[in-house]
């Protein structure tokens, strides 16, 4: 957004701590690279991080703005009632947040305290495989990272608290959960890890309806080989995925548009 077409927003590098600044930094860049990597629906969805230090208290988007154009001062600190810490100036856009969003994310972030980063969106491929019966198939490399994902029923639009002990549930202590009829849900330990589980299940989604679109036999993995190929991308095997990729995502966006870190 170089061309001088963000918001006129006060920053808010003043008003917080160090620690929480690159939170909304981070934050931040996770929005826009939602966006660049074709994840966003307009102003709808929503992901948000943990305040470092704050247990009580996550940031999340302004409701009305587009990822494209989130910067670190315009995130809202929110905590798990739902009662609003800090929030930028709007003027007479007055933006607050997303009832659905405020749900989702503050059942996560009071239950799962090793989780500092949820995202939540709704592509084409995410909502395409959340409708079918059989759920995402571990046709790819990709997908078998994801081969004890859960799933949680469609129940409407998430505006009631009561449906926070069912989502929580069905989610356990994965990472990843598909919202039958709705789209997809990740949980991270950092922004960094939270995007990259994205954007593999959006791209183990992407593969499959591309595979079932074919009308060819699928070409079938040994039970076996499928769980030491899901063992193989758990954070204890190896490494955490995504902290090594997310300095190189910062410096993509960098050389893009900086304006994020406003």
């Amino acid at each position: 957004m170089q061309d001088g077409t963000l918001l006129p927003l006060k920053s808010m590098k003043d008003q917080c701590s160090p620690a929480e600044w690159k939170a909304r930094v981070d934050l931040a860049a996770c929005y826009r690279l939602v966006d660049w990597f074709g994840m966003s629906d307009m102003m709808a969805n929503h992901i948000s991080a943990r305040v470092p230090g704050e247990g009580n208290a996550f940031l999340i988007n302004a409701y009305g703005m587009m990822y494209e154009e989130i910067t670190a001062s315009s995130l809202i600190k929110v905590d798990l009632d739902g009662n609003i810490l800090a929030r930028p100036d709007f003027g007479d856009l007055n933006y607050g947040i997303n009832k659905a969003g405020y749900v989702i994310h503050s059942a996560i972030h009071r239950a799962r305290h090793d989780i500092d980063c949820v995202i939540h969106t709704h592509t084409w491929a995410g909502m395409a495989v959340s409708s079918l019966a059989c759920g995402l198939l571990p046709l790819t490399q990709t997908a078998m990272r994801f081969l004890k994902i859960g799933y949680h029923d469609y129940q409407g639009v998430v505006l009631d608290e009561k449906e926070q002990e069912s989502l929580l549930r069905d989610m356990g202590d994965s990472e990843a959960l598909i919202l039958r009829n709705h789209g997809l849900l990740i949980a991270g330990r950092s922004v960094g890890e939270a995007f990259n589980w994205t954007h593999r299940l959006e791209v183990s989604c992407r593969s499959q309806l591309a595979a079932m679109a074919c009308n060819s036999p699928f070409s079938p993995v040994p039970p076996e080989v499928l769980q030491s190929t899901y063992m193989n991308y758990q954070p204890q095997t190896r490494r955490p995925y995504g902290l090594m990729e997310w300095p190189a995502l910062l410096r993509k966006l960098d050389r893009m548009d900086p304006s994020y870190k406003f």
